[in-house]
């Protein structure tokens, strides 16, 4: 993928690389949290980009009242929210693939993790929208629970009873199709 600022005569060369420093360090959170969202990886990449544009434009009105990871996780899951409410999207599978050079006992452990971990991010990516969005950023972004209430703009105990009642709903969808889930 790739993403370049292109100065012009009216930006600050501080500003360019001020965003390429964001996107060096927090790059990668913001497509991975684009694709749990997306589940297309083209799409991620447009939401990548679409983040980095509206840094671009409203860099000048961050106030550091949270860090810079928080305010750009923000964006991100404010830009796949509008992106999922286009009347064009398109669901995709992801699909694992494997390594076939591997031994067949690795590869037969790797196709069940897959298995599991792809059953487990399914039925993340069925649950109601609060308590999805709480999951995400919680176990797969490992942000604690006031980044993931700064984020979504919720009380911190929200953010808590949000993720036992998921993972309550979890338990439940997943009873004895995952192994060691808890």
């Amino acid at each position: 993928m790739f993403f370049a600022l292109v100065p012009s005569e009216n930006t600050d060369p501080d500003i360019h690389r001020e965003i390429e420093r964001m996107i060096d360090a927090y790059g990668n959170d913001v497509l991975r949290i684009a694709y749990l969202y997306l589940k297309d990886k083209h799409r991620a990449e447009d939401a990548f980009q679409e983040v980095f544009i509206k840094v671009f434009k409203k860099f000048g009105s961050f106030r550091g009242k949270s860090n810079e990871k928080t305010w750009l996780i923000r964006i991100t899951v404010n830009v796949c929210k509008d992106m999922l409410r286009s009347a064009w999207l398109k669901r995709v599978i992801t699909r694992h693939e494997l390594d076939e050079t591997e031994g067949n006992d690795i590869v037969e452990d790797r196709i069940i993790q897959s298995q599991q971990n792809r059953r487990l991010f399914e039925e993340v990516m069925k649950l109601p929208t609060s308590y999805r969005e709480t999951i995400i950023l919680y176990y797969y972004q490992e942000l604690d629970t006031a980044e993931t209430a700064k984020i979504l703009g919720i009380a911190e105990g929200t953010v808590r009873s949000r993720l036992t009642r998921a993972r309550e709903l979890l338990k439940s969808n997943l009873e004895g199709k995952v192994e060691s889930f808890g």
